[in-house]
């Protein structure tokens, strides 16, 4: 099944579950191929353009977020356009724990790569103790 806008409610589904295990490998050079050459995003406050600053991009964050473990949800569609929920977490060279909460919106060529990238995202400090995500495991985000 060819996962292209526009989207229904399967395949963007798919799209969601894509790109969950794409960030979960933490390798740079697979996630931006699901990104156009001229891919833009907004990651919190940092602006990032095309395949090269994605990879710089995502070499620095996980140098930065040990154990990272992500888990997305479709939040809705439409056309070329899907918005997603997301958590992960991941501890920081101090061993502390960390729980980040966000939401995307993303939009796609016909070809159905990824040509804009919207984030808005948010830090929680956690002890190691709360950490809900499995590595291992399927996961619901909970509503909160």
């Amino acid at each position: 099944m060819a996962l292209v806008p526009p989207f229904d409610a399967e395949t963007a589904r798919l799209k969601v579950q894509a790109a969950q295990d794409a960030w979960n490998t933490r390798d740079p050079q697979r996630v931006a191929g699901a990104y156009t050459p001229d891919s833009v995003w907004r990651n919190r406050s940092e602006f990032v353009r095309g395949t090269d600053e994605i990879v710089a991009f995502l070499t620095r964050k996980w140098e930065r977020e040990h154990e990272y473990v992500l888990r997305k949800s479709l939040w809705a569609f439409g056309g070329n356009r899907i918005a997603v929920r997301f958590q992960y977490e991941w501890h920081d060279d101090e061993g502390r724990w960390w729980r980040s909460y966000g939401n995307e919106n993303w939009e796609f060529a016909p070809s159905g790569l990824m040509s804009r990238r919207e984030a808005s995202i948010n830090d929680v400090r956690i002890a190691a103790e709360d950490r809900r995500i499995d590595p291992s495991s399927t996961y619901e985000i909970p509503a909160e």
